[in-house]
């Protein structure tokens, strides 16, 4: 999910509900604690010099059951971020504590929004000599 689909979904909500990947969800006591406009700058490992640029929201949840989040606020400080770092449409990240800091990227499940497993890859498979493995491939049938 990008910047401006979640802003256009945050306006056709009446609540907020996340959803980890196990079906659990974070209770609704969270606060969105930051958002920012991370960028990473890397080379691969075939020499390829790249810049990716993802909108993070940060997840936290504390033992403060007063002040839950409407999807309005979670929108006015969206709109308040865009302009102050000149937010893109770029890619939902979300960071929310698990055992450890865990990276999600954001969908849409119902009315729940979802955060979804994020997996690594290999920019430059062709540089390394990976092949593409195909699906419909059985193995010893040489077909990979």
């Amino acid at each position: 999910m990008t910047l401006y689909q979640l802003k256009e979904q945050l306006q056709q909500q009446s609540t907020l509900t996340f959803e980890l990947p196990d079906g659990s969800l974070v209770p609704n006591h969270f606060h969105v604690t930051e958002v920012g406009k991370v960028t990473k700058h890397f080379i691969d490992c075939g020499g390829v010099i790249r810049k990716e640029e993802v909108v993070n929201l940060q997840l936290w949840e504390a033992e403060d059951y007063d002040h839950r989040l409407h999807p309005e606020k979670i929108l006015q400080i969206l709109t308040l971020s865009e302009k102050a770092f000149n937010l893109q449409d770029h890619e939902i990240e979300v960071e929310y504590q698990g055992t450890t800091i865990q990276k999600f990227g954001l969908d849409l499940k119902g009315n729940n929004f979802l955060l979804t497993q994020k997996q690594t890859a290999c920019l430059a498979q062709d540089a390394c000599g990976i092949l593409e493995v195909k699906e419909d491939c059985a193995p010893g049938s040489g077909c990979c």
